[in-house]
């Protein structure tokens, strides 16, 4: 690895913190103007909805019901192409086969596979697993990142030098390389985690090449393990949370970034770098960690995490920012759509609880099941709040991927795993509807200054 030796170039310097100054003290926006010129701020309204700026037939989010001619919140519900995605996952689990494949077809070709072409989807996939010959050595292992989602996503772009056609946005075109970024994201993943292991924390170095015959679940954990073995359990729970992962409307801060910046017209590779990068945040792909995280803080803390009254008390401490990282959240918790329940937290419960009795969890799995049901109590206790506060995909994922054994280095990276699907889509969307670029405006409220002249300044 090489290491710059001129230590000014990534230190931060009395000057830099001086000049951070300057753009804090000009850079901000009297949060006044935002009512006064109704600017959408985060383009969600005051009730939290999302402002519609596009149409798509990719998914639906639906979090509310009309009832006598008011909206009224519901259980959540989520849709894949107008499916049900509680209803997929009943399907591939009644057959006793991996749905993850499916969904990627059903998001990209907008109907659900029958036998052969289901066959055929799984076929492509897998032949498409394996990486240029050099490409391992040569980008990932030469330059390991300490991050795996930077590692990812110079490695997405580091695949447009190796494409023959890499600025092609002819449909054929684009859907070959969609497909390819869906077949190598697992194994990109995984050999960037295994160079940071070896490499940062000086575990033994060991490759395994990915198998085509076996699902994208399975191969994540084939790859990752030592000894490639995994349970049944494992894969199928690990391949429900790539399907419920897969896509989320297109106003999600990712997938919009993809219609963004595909409506300019760049290449598959920069499109989906770009939207790695947007998953990258933590208010967006890192969400899981944090509650895992809170979760170890809170057993560490508790004399009996089984006391209801014990387990409240930490979490009103949580609400008013005097325990764990003090941000004052209750990770997990809340969504910016769903008010009642998150679907893809109420498949996801009842699959945990069977993982848990497998991995001997099961006085953690109570904690989250009791946190589940106090945190909302707590919530509109201590909180004004517009809607109601429920278990996000987040409050259980963490949980999921901790009893896997995963690293936590890899819980967003995962997340892209599954989102690949619905970012290829979506792209495929906006091509596939030719439109303007995505402009939106922004009111300068800046006052109008007079040029200076240096000598007077």
């Amino acid at each position: 690895m090489v290491h710059l030796q001129n230590e000014f170039f990534f230190n931060i310097t009395p000057e830099l913190i001086e000049l951070s100054s300057l753009c804090e003290k000009y850079g901000k926006i009297d949060k006044e103007l935002y009512g006064k010129y109704d600017v959408k701020r985060g383009l969600r309204d005051i009730n939290g909805k999302g402002v519609l700026a596009g149409l798509t037939e990719i998914s639906e989010i639906c979090s509310s019901e009309i009832v006598d001619g008011v909206s009224r919140p519901c259980d959540g519900k989520l849709y894949y192409r107008g499916i049900d995605v509680e209803d997929i996952v009943k399907g591939f689990i009644q057959d006793n086969r991996f749905g993850f494949e499916e969904v990627v077809y059903l998001l990209i070709f907008g109907t659900l596979p029958d036998s052969a072409r289901l066959e055929q989807i799984r076929n492509i996939l897998g032949e498409y697993r394996s990486l240029p010959p050099s490409f391992p050595r040569d980008i990932i292992f030469n330059a390991p990142s300490k991050d795996m989602m930077n590692g990812l996503a110079r490695s997405v772009l580091t695949l447009y030098s190796y494409d023959p056609n890499p600025d092609d946005t002819s449909l054929p075109n684009v859907l070959r390389q969609c497909l390819q970024l869906v077949a190598l994201f697992p194994v990109l993943s995984v050999y960037c985690y295994r160079a940071f292991s070896h490499y940062y924390l000086r575990n033994s170095l060991y490759i395994h090449s990915p198998r085509p015959e076996l699902s994208t679940a399975e191969n994540i954990l084939h790859m990752l393990r030592p000894d490639s073995r995994y349970t049944e359990l494992e894969a199928r729970l690990l391949d429900m949370s790539l399907v419920l992962h897969a896509e989320h409307g297109g106003g999600n801060n990712s997938s919009f970034t993809t219609h963004v910046v595909t409506s300019s017209g760049t290449d598959t590779y920069s499109a989906m770098a770009a939207a790695l990068g947007s998953l990258k945040g933590p208010k967006h792909g890192g969400a899981n960690i944090k509650v895992v995280k809170m979760f170890d803080d809170m057993q560490q803390s508790l004399k009996d995490y089984t006391d209801e009254d014990e387990v409240r008390a930490y979490l009103r401490r949580l609400l008013h920012g005097e325990a764990f990282d003090r941000s004052g959240l209750i990770y997990g918790m809340g969504h910016a759509v769903y008010s009642i329940s998150d679907p893809r937290a109420r498949v996801f419960k009842s699959f945990v609880e069977k993982l848990s009795v497998e991995k001997g969890k099961t006085k953690e799995f109570a904690l989250y099941s009791l946190v589940e049901r106090l945190a909302p109590e707590v919530i509109a206790e201590e909180r004004r709040i517009y809607k109601g506060v429920s278990a996000n995909v987040d409050f259980y994922s963490g949980f999921v991927y901790s009893m896997l054994e995963l690293p936590a280095q890899l819980f967003t990276p995962i997340f892209a795993i599954a989102r690949i699907a619905g970012w290829s889509a979506h792209r495929i969307e906006e091509l596939v509807n030719p439109s303007k670029i995505i402009r939106p405006a922004y009111m300068n409220v800046h006052d109008r200054e007079p040029y200076v002249p240096l000598s007077d300044r």
